[in-house]
């Protein structure tokens, strides 16, 4: 706010400034010219000069102030935006692609901050009209009327002429967004395609996603160009008013030579005020689109409602259900005990997908309820339940950067575990991800790409479940970590997750049976409820519908 009120004064002190160097051009002409007194031509002519640097410096540092102050709104936006999203109870990203959300944390935050800089300059423009009309008023009350009468005319009018505008850029804004988020999609989704030979129908859905934004685009451009054209008509109307009136008040003899020049300049000098104002009504009817889809994303209802209890220490990590129902989870109930590794075996993936969800807290079941330690889910802070229960699933993402960088991911280990760049190596190892790693030219700093795309779907699955293992969280929920890799590797991994997984409470959601025989105990979801329990040996043996849904 203090770079706005400093940009606004050093403005407001440049259009002052502006308006009166006609005033100064009069004066001149008045009392040095028509009266040739040499003195008086050389003070005034000083007084212009000092003038000039005047309006140079002030124009310069305040669009430097304004400039900065539009930019630290835009990033104070992203910010927000990015903390929305990221919020651990969820809800902003719900019916929104990826790319869409980027481009409002992009586009619409920058719009929004620009209108930091449509204020100020809507100031500015403010200040030099009044300091015309005034000087106007001095020099003739007819002319200095005409401008405080007629400026709030044209102001209504811009603001009428702006209503449209504002309508199709935010139309523009979402067919950009939309087209954003389906690129980044298809993006993401390219190795898929080319596997399915799909590339061409991608290619048509993109374009023409791209034509309905090409065309909301050029509407919006239009609007703008008629809101703008017909802005500069008005306006070039009332100067003309002006000069009009001026000329015939000079020819009645009401005003000296001196007088009519600086009406006349002050009139010329009006134009660029008013044509400020066409570009502020501008710039707020795009900036009021756009606020309202940031608005949109701030506002966004979340997925979980706030908890506000915190974690009690030491978590012993012992999760149960009661009464269940979400997606495919038909009232169940279950107890994952602590210190053990769990295995969860489902006859419906949908099943699967429920239960991690609530699991995680990326929603709340529309009846029953999920308990960390006998506390429900619902009492307890989003953000510490994150800490303590890591839900690792199989299709998260891997970030631009080298391979340590993804595992590393900014976690710090947990109080008493081994130290930063061991536990690193021994989760890796325990993952098999650093097979991965020596078979890369540089090691864990080479770099994998975006969304990882440099390794196989197989290395991938390697270095995303070293990541969570690393770690450390009290509970982890890991959903089919191993479908990539082969029966030998599977194996290996299992052994590992065991291992480093030691006297923590780990639940894995999967089929396999390589994962599902180093569990201590095997619970089978069918039909969205506990089907059996037992060692994964036991079920094999005597459950058939087991046996159908993991060795099939």
């Amino acid at each position: 706010m203090r770079r706005v009120a400093l940009g606004s004064a050093l403005g407001c002190v440049h259009q002052l400034g502006e308006a009166l160097v006609p005033v100064l051009i009069g004066v001149v002409i008045d009392q040095a010219v028509a009266g040739r007194n040499a003195g008086r031509l050389v003070l005034w002519l000083g007084v212009l000069a000092l003038m000039y640097v005047t309006l140079s410096w002030s124009f310069r540092l305040g669009a430097k102030a304004g400039e900065r102050g539009a930019e630290e709104a835009a990033h104070t936006l992203r910010l927000a935006i990015v903390g929305r999203v990221l919020d651990a109870r969820g809800g902003a990203e719900e019916g929104r692609l990826p790319g869409e959300l980027a481009n409002v944390a992009t586009e619409d935050a920058k719009r929004v901050g620009a209108v930091n800089m449509a204020l100020m300059s809507g100031m500015w423009a403010l200040a030099g009209v009044t300091v015309s009309a005034v000087a106007l008023l001095l020099t003739s009350v007819t002319l200095g009327l005409i401008v405080l009468l007629g400026t709030p005319v044209l102001l209504w009018l811009g603001h009428l002429l702006s209503k449209p505008l504002e309508r199709r850029s935010e139309a523009e804004q979402d067919r950009a967004a939309h087209a954003s988020g389906v690129a980044a999609d298809l993006v993401a989704g390219l190795r898929v395609l080319k596997g399915l030979g799909a590339q061409q129908a991608a290619v048509e859905r993109y374009r023409r996603t791209s034509r309905v934004s090409l065309a909301a685009t050029l509407r919006s451009a239009r609007a703008e160009s008629w809101q703008t054209g017909l802005v500069l008509a008005l306006t070039g109307g009332f100067i003309a008013l002006i000069a009009l009136v001026g000329g015939r008040l000079a020819l009645n003899g009401s005003l000296t030579l001196g007088q009519l020049v600086a009406a006349v300049g002050l009139a010329l000098f009006l134009l660029g005020p008013l044509e400020t104002f066409a570009w502020v009504n501008a710039e707020l009817a795009q900036g009021r689109a756009s606020a309202a889809r940031v608005a949109e994303v701030l506002a966004g209802r979340p997925a979980v409602v706030d908890g506000y209890d915190p974690v009690a220490e030491p978590v012993r990590g012992e999760i149960r259900l009661r009464g269940v129902r979400l997606g495919g989870l038909d009232g169940l109930d279950l107890d994952l005990p602590a210190g053990q590794l769990t295995g969860i075996a489902v006859t419906d993936p949908a099943g699967a997908e429920a239960l991690l969800r609530c699991l995680g807290r990326e929603a709340d079941p529309e009846s029953g309820s999920v308990e960390l330690d006998g506390v429900p889910l619902t009492r307890l802070d989003p953000a510490g339940l994150r800490a303590a229960v890591l839900v690792a699933a199989h299709d998260a993402a891997l970030f631009e950067g080298s391979l340590a960088e993804n595992v590393i991911a900014g976690n710090d280990p947990a109080d008493g575990a081994p130290e930063p760049g061991l536990r690193t190596g021994h989760a890796m190892a325990a993952a098999r991800a650093d097979e991965v790693a020596d078979s890369l030219p540089h090691g864990t700093a080479t770099g994998v790409g975006e969304g990882g795309r440099s390794l196989s779907g197989g290395q991938r699955q390697r270095v995303l479940l070293a990541r969570a293992l690393r770690a450390g969280p009290p509970v982890l929920v890991v959903h089919d970590p191993t479908t990539a890799v082969d029966t030998v590797t599977e194996a290996r991994i299992a052994e590992g997750l065991r291992e480093f997984r030691q006297g923590r409470t780990t639940i894995v959601v999967t089929n396999s049976p390589a994962l599902l025989a180093v569990t201590d105990h095997v619970i089978l979801l069918d039909a969205g409820r506990v089907g059996a329990e037992g060692t994964h040996a036991d079920l094999v043996r005597t459950d058939a519908t087991y046996r159908t849904a993991v060795l099939a």
